[in-house]
């Protein structure tokens, strides 16, 4: 992976950086099975950075959206390229739903003057919690192999069939053997100010110590909302606009 030099950091609270709002890039990053149009063009999301001033940098995964979608689960190894290859050199907003916010997130540690300011969505204790039984049936349901009794991996399996998505590679993806791992230690590199957002239905919730790990973080709890909701939830948007200075005028 390519390295790459960043301008300085900025800080958000000095009166005499307020302009930087105006024309710092946001980047938005969608969740596993979405892409960049799915989630972000059509609830309306980039169109009201848009109504703020602010450019928008869109970035599909491996294996999503228009990106290539290769069948083997090293390919995804580190999902952080094309993160990585779509930064200017300079610091951007960046904003992540789920798998997307995880990738952000690895970028933000390996990275630390990448981004201005990080908002994370869809992500808490499966940071640090993972249940590798429930992934593998998940990634089997979305193979083909559904089991009509597990509700939560028909749902994967329904959201992986929608147009334009390729399920194996999907399934290829949640197989991946991650290369960035996430922890204490690697979160203490964040470099940038940080929100967390996460509804209470959703089973990522809660995300204390994940935001207790970053060193310059702060969340905010979806009442009533669930994991595949949150991007289009009111709430979030409002948290993650005015989180990264961009509302609407």
């Amino acid at each position: 992976m390519r390295s790459r030099v960043y301008a300085r950091r900025v800080d958000p609270s000095r009166d005499d950086e307020r302009g930087v709002d105006e024309i710092t890039p946001v980047m938005c990053v969608h969740g596993w099975g979405g892409s960049f149009t799915d989630t972000w063009e059509r609830n309306g999301f980039t169109a009201l950075l848009a109504d703020a001033g602010r450019s928008v940098i869109g970035v599909d995964l491996l294996g999503h959206g228009s990106a290539p979608k290769p069948h083997d689960p090293e390919a995804y190894a580190d999902l952080t390229g094309r993160v990585v290859d779509a930064l200017p050199n300079e610091p951007v907003d960046a904003v992540g739903f789920s798998m997307g916010a995880l990738t952000l997130l690895r970028t933000a540690t390996e990275h630390p003057g990448a981004f201005r300011r990080l908002v994370l969505a869809g992500i808490g204790r499966n940071v640090f919690e993972t249940d590798d039984d429930r992934t593998a049936a998940i990634a089997r349901a979305v193979s083909g192999e559904i089991d009509e009794d597990d509700n939560l991996s028909r749902l994967f399996a329904q959201y992986a069939s929608r147009p334009g998505n390729d399920p194996i590679a999907l399934a290829a993806v949640l197989r991946q053997p991650q290369r960035i791992r996430l922890d204490e230690s690697a979160l203490a590199a964040v470099a940038c100010p940080t929100i967390v957002i996460v509804g209470d239905r959703d089973f990522v919730h809660p995300a204390d110590r994940l935001v207790a790990a970053i060193p310059e973080c702060r969340s905010v709890v979806l009442r009533n909302v669930d994991h595949f909701a949150t991007p289009d939830d009111f709430g979030f948007v409002d948290a993650a606009l005015e989180f990264i200075g961009a509302v609407p005028t």
